[in-house]
């Protein structure tokens, strides 16, 4: 019986508890290099903004797979950069019992496209990794690949 009680006591605290913005709850999910590319394109307030929004995030893996001088020269090209980061966010908040395969258009303008290979989901050639965590704001969904915007 005290078992049952400290879990529901548990489970009403992590109720209570709020979560934060896409980019505060990127930052607490450790997403470092996502995050610093964010802050130098400039779209922090954006982000942190009402949304709601799906957000498509790289891990640092995922930008350690792009050449060092090309990162760094993106990293230094603000406009290339909102370009990339803006290809990687959706409008909305969709969950991933919600997504279905084909293409969906992004705040950069151009669509990604969502494929599903056997228990794979890809957008575009990353693969999903994790799903549905859930900010304020909006949903991140965790990809294996920078996305280039076509």
């Amino acid at each position: 019986m005290k078992k049952i009680f400290a879990a529901a006591a548990m489970a009403l605290s992590f109720g209570v508890v709020h979560a934060a913005d896409i980019v505060d709850t990127a930052k607490g999910a450790g997403f470092n290099t996502l995050v610093a590319a964010v802050e130098a394109a400039g779209l922090t307030a954006t982000l942190k903004g009402p949304g709601p929004f799906t957000v498509f995030a790289p891990t640092d893996a995922a930008f350690a797979k792009i050449p060092k001088a090309k990162l760094d020269a993106l990293l230094k090209d603000k406009a290339a950069l909102t370009k990339v980061l803006t290809y990687h966010v959706v409008a909305g908040k969709v969950m991933a019992a919600d997504v279905k395969p084909g293409a969906v258009p992004t705040v950069q303008g151009s669509s990604l496209t969502v494929a599903v290979k056997g228990k794979k989901v890809m957008v575009d050639k990353a693969t999903v990794t994790k799903t549905d965590i859930v900010a304020d704001n909006g949903i991140i969904h965790v990809i294996d690949t920078v996305l280039m915007p076509k």
